[in-house]
């Protein structure tokens, strides 16, 4: 047990030293000037027409972005003039309303600063199937009115929730979305992805195995693990980072 906690321990000094280096990974921001502008990754629905879905993460709000991502589901059907998303957003809970919304906007704005990236997109063929299931799904999240940001259940629970129900997705949320391992009071269940299985403690500690995320270790709400397709390295605050990356030479423009 001493060794587990000296090992875990060295991982989360290797991720702040990271993250100390990289600052520009999560920007503290005032919610009333930060931006919310569109960050111009997501297609415009007027000139695409096929069916679209994508998971977005950005870094979260204020000093929680140091160490974890908000993420939500954007989908649009076959000829849909605008996307609909799926997210929750726990600042809804002060004001007695669910903090699941479901609505209708432009998919990629800014998280207040912070700019989003696609975790996972499908299109064409097959994706309105899926968008029937992800609205099934998420319309069933058990914690539509509940809202804690450490462990869960939080945005990530509902994105990995979600997930679980449409296994096609194939969805690996990265180690940085704190709460995607909560379960509430079961302690097996499937990998978020909804491929292989985990087992957490009310997504304080735990594992997971699947061909999809690898294997990863949960421990205090921090996941530590290893990909193998492609190799990578999962590390709280800092994500996932692939070993062909690291080792790429350093070519002049």
């Amino acid at each position: 047990m001493k060794r587990i906690v000296i090992f875990f321990s060295i991982l989360l000094a290797l991720g702040l030293v990271l993250i100390a280096a990289t600052p520009h990974q999560a920007q503290a921001q005032y919610w009333w000037n930060a931006s919310r502008e569109p960050a111009g990754i997501a297609p415009d629905p007027a000139t695409t027409p096929e069916a679209i879905i994508q998971v977005y993460g950005a870094r979260a709000f204020s000093w929680r972005g140091y160490f974890g991502i908000h993420t939500w589901i954007a989908v649009k059907p076959t000829a849909a003039p605008s996307y609909t998303i799926y997210e929750v957003i726990g600042w809804m809970q002060r004001r007695k309303l669910p903090v699941l919304v479901i609505y209708d906007n432009v998919p990629d704005r800014r998280w207040y600063g912070n700019i989003p990236e696609i975790l996972l997109e499908k299109r064409g063929e097959g994706v309105d199937a899926l968008i029937a299931k992800i609205d099934e799904a998420a319309r069933h999240y058990p914690y539509a009115k509940n809202y804690t940001i450490w462990p869960g259940p939080n945005s990530n629970t509902f994105t990995a929730w979600v997930s679980r129900a449409v296994p096609e997705l194939r969805l690996d949320l990265p180690p940085t979305a704190i709460g995607k391992d909560y379960l509430g009071y079961r302690i097996f269940g499937q990998a978020p992805s909804g491929s292989g299985f985990q087992i957490s403690l009310f997504g304080l500690m735990g594992i997971l195995i699947s061909e999809v995320e690898g294997i990863e270790f949960n421990f205090l709400g921090l996941s530590f693990g290893v990909d193998w397709d492609p190799l990578a390295v999962k590390l709280p605050l800092i994500g996932r980072k692939n070993f062909n990356t690291w080792f790429q030479p350093v070519t002049d423009n």
